[in-house]
């Protein structure tokens, strides 16, 4: 049985479905990879080969959730993890200058100011667009992971 809370095992249920690319149930090694950059992790190729061999317990050659939930619930990983999803959370909070749990455009527009890459009106549009997948106008925690897995999993080649 797993040792992950309930909540995290929902998340990863979440992002498990998100990087089965194919639908088929499992992960193969390269959206193993796209899911651990998505979680903030920065292995190298040589570290996703042997992560991913101890991973697939079974030896098919693909990871299926029960395997990557007993991977997860090793005691380093889900340090890491959290960790992780807890820088995530300071550079949201650092957005979010008022602290609502949302980032708005207005908002959005002055970090990216602040940070020496001012945005035009058609820029800042866009990215709050891209961002905002249930279309309130803002850009919420769930919305900024997303946000970072499809540049984790763009930056290797695919498409979320």
């Amino acid at each position: 049985m797993s040792k992950l809370p309930e909540d995290q095992l929902n998340q990863l249920r979440d992002i498990f479905t998100r990087f089965d690319l194919d639908k088929d149930g499992s992960l193969t090694h390269l959206e193993v990879a796209a899911l651990l950059r998505s979680l903030g992790l920065k292995p190298s190729g040589e570290q996703i080969h042997k992560l991913f061999k101890n991973m697939d317990s079974d030896g098919s050659g693909t990871v299926e959730f029960d395997e990557l939930v007993s991977a997860m619930s090793s005691q380093m990983m889900s340090e890491d993890i959290l960790i992780n999803q807890q820088q995530l959370l300071e550079i949201f909070r650092s957005f979010d200058r008022d602290g609502s749990g949302f980032i708005t455009p207005a908002e959005l527009a002055k970090s990216m100011t602040k940070m020496g890459q001012p945005l035009s009106y058609r820029e800042l549009s866009e990215m709050v667009r891209n961002a905002d997948t249930d279309g309130d106008g803002v850009i919420s925690f769930k919305e900024f992971q997303g946000i970072m897995a499809r540049s984790a999993a763009d930056s290797l080649g695919f498409t979320l």
